[in-house]
């Protein structure tokens, strides 16, 4: 067959082709906008096949005989869609594809925006801090300011909110995050106002602000019906509410509300398993489990723990795999089985640094170092505690400080080496600075302790007065760990 009859032949082929792709690319730029009000599984059904072929579509676009510029928009379109049903790598792999394509005239413009931020939204999920994120979601900021607006800003500035979250530089993520409520504020957009809300509460809660980032929590949480939905919060990767009650729990725990600290944990991950949405579900989990560790509920932390691994492992969630595998590690250590525990938190560590993700590396090194001292190894616990309160001053994680000064204290008190002279002055620092944020779980903690410390140099009365005046601030919870631990010793001191 000579040249010309083939491409006789082939134009009907092409032009159909080209209809299918671009009625597709008008399917998900009407079907993107509802994504927001989908809420389950069960309502996205009906959209769910309708995606084999707007992956079809995409196929031919870039192919030999595609339509670049279809493909691009078709992508573009394509990529909130595919984050809202955590497909993450297809959505980083057409992004980049996508990217590949442009052209001249064609960067620069909304849908680069949009392109760039999706494809740093995936990385940042399925491979943790990579340069790569923070490159596509500057260049997607650095679009959305030249001309996009601030919805468009609005759009990207959560994102690489938690960016910085989860690559450890907790204040830069404030930044970002008071950045984003701002701009929100002034809008008439319920959705971004949740995402912004729920991201700026996140931050405040991490900087050890407990009372503000409760305020913002409960505030995102407590929005009225949906309006016409003009932003999505998919470019996050999660609906803001699910975030928002996820941490809320923690919120509450540290204020000293541990039974609703459970019930909001416990509710956040039933919402977020009818959602059918892996990566909220996983985000849920991994928060909840720290909400079960803290009360000592290591059957409830040990389930939602081989959860998370789960889905980690089945949507390539990288970080969270690594992140489940550290508490596996804190559950052997809690458990005896401490050199087994060491071990894998030593992995998880390393496997978390690399990413880099540092969102929970704090908190699993505090129960490194306490492995390390059940191990009799104290100058390498003290070393670890050592560099990570250097680490939480430099990058601003507060949130944990009054916990890391408490086990500093501990791990002298433990050491035989050490006369613990010092002991006694890190458990004031914590119990100051448990005050100072409001954290009356960490300050029962604290006082414990140093109630302890001085019953054990004949100060009891002094000891007593302190651990009953942090003790009968709680109303509730008084079957969790740390609240028994401290009626037993309240019994000794009487």
């Amino acid at each position: 067959m000579s040249d010309s009859r083939f491409r006789e032949k082939l134009s009907p082929l092409r032009t159909s082709y080209l209809r299918h792709a671009t009625y597709y690319r008008r399917w998900l730029e009407q079907a993107g906008t509802e994504w927001a009000t989908l809420s389950t599984g069960v309502e996205r059904t009906p959209h769910f096949a309708a995606l084999n072929n707007v992956r079809a579509a995409l196929e031919w676009s870039f192919g030999e005989s595609g339509d670049v510029g279809i493909g691009i928009g078709l992508a573009a379109a394509a990529a909130p869609v595919f984050l809202a049903m955590s497909l993450l790598t297809e959505c980083l792999r057409w992004s980049e594809r996508a990217i590949r394509a442009l052209d001249e005239r064609s960067r620069g413009g909304v849908q680069e925006t949009h392109l760039q931020a999706a494809m740093g939204v995936s990385l940042m999920f399925t491979r943790g801090g990579q340069d790569a994120a923070r490159v596509a979601l500057n260049r997607s900021l650095a679009i959305a300011e030249a001309g996009g607006g601030p919805l468009e800003e609005v759009r990207v500035l959560g994102p690489l909110s938690m960016f910085y979250l989860r690559t450890g530089n907790f204040k830069a993520a404030l930044n970002y995050a008071r950045r984003c409520s701002a701009l929100a504020r002034a809008m008439d957009d319920e959705i971004a106002i949740e995402l912004a809300r729920s991201v700026l509460g996140t931050s405040l809660h991490l900087s050890g602000d407990l009372g503000s980032a409760r305020v913002e929590l409960e505030a995102a949480l407590t929005r009225g019906p949906r309006a016409q939905p003009r932003t999505t919060a998919i470019y996050l990767g999660v609906e803001g509410k699910y975030l928002a009650g996820a941490i809320l729990a923690r919120t509450l725990w540290l204020q000293g509300h541990p039974t609703q600290a459970v019930e909001r944990a416990r509710q956040t991950v039933k919402d977020a398993a009818a959602m059918d949405h892996s990566l909220t579900l996983s985000i849920a989990l991994i928060w909840a489990i720290s909400v079960f560790l803290w009360t000592g509920d290591l059957e409830s932390a040990e389930e939602h723990v081989d959860w998370v691994i789960s889905r980690a492992t089945s949507h390539s969630l990288t970080p969270y795999l690594a992140v489940g595998h550290g508490f596996r590690g804190e559950l052997a250590v809690r458990r005896g089985d401490t050199q087994r525990g060491v071990e894998t938190l030593q992995s998880s560590l390393r496997a978390l640094h690399a990413a880099p993700y540092e969102l929970l590396t704090t908190p699993l090194d505090i129960s490194l170092a306490q492995g390390l001292t059940a191990l009799g190894q104290f100058e390498e616990g003290i070393s670890l505690i050592d560099h990570t309160i250097r680490r939480v001053e430099a990058s601003g994680d507060d949130v944990y400080m009054p916990e890391l000064l408490r086990t500093k204290a501990s791990m002298l008190l433990s050491n035989p080496q050490h006369n613990g002279d010092d002991a006694e002055g890190y458990l004031v620092q914590s119990l100051e600075l448990s005050r100072a944020h409001g954290s009356r779980a960490w300050e029962l903690r604290t006082a414990r302790d140093l109630a302890a410390l001085w019953g054990g140099q004949g100060r009891t009365g002094d000891a007593r007065a302190l651990l009953l005046s942090a003790f009968q601030q709680f109303t509730e919870g008084s079957d969790t760990a740390d609240l028994k631990a401290a009626e037993r010793l309240l019994s000794t001191l009487s």
